[in-house]
């Protein structure tokens, strides 16, 4: 083996885990999103703001994130996943880091420029690339590797929650912001620095690569919204986001308000919720494969009703319940972002993917703007985020309803 071979002083069979360890670790600066409820009564206290003007950070920056993801899919080919790295670790690091002067000012319109414009663009144009990255190293193990880098987004609030839990009360909100920042610039661009496509025609030793499958056809994403399917998947999805990433933003003031726990206990079940993001992505992969896509996703929808149920049964006291039901609300979501790109790829090919899925994957950042509507108004004119389990409920028998009717196999006009 020729010396520049080598990654990392490794074989390329060794030296390609190096970058599942770094991808991991820039999804889990990328998913520190994901602990906004730790953020959320800090925001609308010292703001002094309604709970649906408090969600707006966090929705824009999911719907930003889902955006940018599209258009940078398109960009990665011309640039490579190296510079669009660099270009958008800084970006969320600087949005990250000018959220300082929106807390210093208490302006919730510049922390939706800052934290939700900003910072969730640069995680757009980021998320693809170790995704990408990893890919091409592992011909052979494609799932498992995307798997573990993705499983860092899905679990960084494990880290983050606990972090954003500890400094707030000692250093303050806009610096705790800061922090996060110049933390997250540092770690993204350093990490990404050696990136490296593998060469043209290289295969890890000893595996064959299986002859092409001729499976689905390939539909482009003009054909595939033409497709019952598509709209199918969508509204599955969509409602699967919705009611995820609504639970996910108010997790901690839910603990806090309804069940009547500690803010330090409701932290760190925040932490331990965001393990079960991260297991609904192998889990839910695992399911898709095993019963189709259909299958996996009426099994996610059954479990959207009965967690709905049992947050609109919760009351003080209720920690057993209320951890239960939220573990699913975050395994719910952990799962759909498995279903929805296995859906894709199963149902209109690879050949289009990186794009059709681009398409697909704005029922995610579409679901993160109606659930933080559902769950601000719910507080807002209700008084309590306990009504806001109700949409969910009725959302989760409407979505089973349009899964059974909707999501089988395209044809092709």
């Amino acid at each position: 083996m020729t010396h520049h071979n080598k990654l990392f002083g490794l074989s390329p069979e060794a030296g390609r885990w190096v970058y599942v360890v770094t991808g991991l670790i820039i999804c889990l600066c990328l998913g520190s999103v994901y602990s906004y409820s730790v953020f959320l009564k800090p925001i609308t206290e010292s703001f002094n703001i309604t709970a649906t003007q408090g969600n707006l950070p966090f929705m824009t920056f999911l719907a930003s994130f889902s955006i940018l993801m599209f258009f940078s899919g398109k960009i990665m080919s011309k640039f490579g996943a190296k510079k669009l790295s660099v270009l958008g670790g800084l970006i969320v690091g600087l949005g990250w880091a000018l959220s300082y002067f929106a807390a210093e000012a208490k302006s919730i319109n510049l922390l939706i420029l800052t934290y939700g414009i900003i910072a969730g663009s640069g995680v757009g144009i980021v998320y693809g690339c170790p995704i990408n990255i990893v890919g091409q190293w592992f011909p052979d193990q494609k799932g498992l590797a995307t798997g573990l880098v993705l499983a860092g987004f899905g679990g960084s609030a494990l880290i983050t929650a606990k972090v954003a839990g500890s400094l707030i009360p000692s250093i303050g909100l806009s610096t705790t912001f800061l922090y996060f920042g110049i933390t997250f610039a540092i770690l993204i661009v350093i990490l990404a620095l050696p990136y490296k496509n593998p060469e043209a025609g290289w295969k890890p030793a000893g595996w064959t690569p299986p002859a092409a499958a001729s499976s689905a056809v390939d539909f482009d994403s003009s054909q595939m919204i033409k497709t019952s399917t598509f709209w199918g998947l969508f509204l599955a999805y969509l409602i699967g986001c919705l009611a995820g990433l609504m639970a996910i933003g108010i997790s901690k003031p839910v603990g806090s308000e309804i069940i009547k726990i500690d803010g330090e206990t409701a932290t760190m079940l925040v932490g331990i919720f965001a393990i079960f993001n991260a297991l609904g992505r192998p889990l839910f992969g695992w399911l898709t494969d095993k019963i189709t896509p259909k299958g996996a996703a009426i099994v996610n929808l059954l479990l959207i009703i009965a967690v709905s149920i049992m947050m609109l049964m919760a009351k003080e006291g209720d920690l057993i319940l209320y951890v239960v039901a939220f573990c699913g609300f975050w395994l719910i979501l952990g799962g759909w972002l498995a279903i929805a790109p296995t859906a894709t790829l199963t149902f209109y090919g690879l050949k289009n993917y990186a794009r059709n899925y681009g398409v697909v994957f704005f029922a995610y950042g579409l679901g993160a703007i109606i659930g933080g509507i559902i769950s601000g108004q719910a507080k807002d004119a209700f008084g309590s985020y306990q009504v806001a389990f109700w949409p969910t409920l009725v959302l989760g028998i409407v979505g089973l309803m349009i899964v059974m009717a909707l999501l089988k196999p395209p044809v092709k006009e």
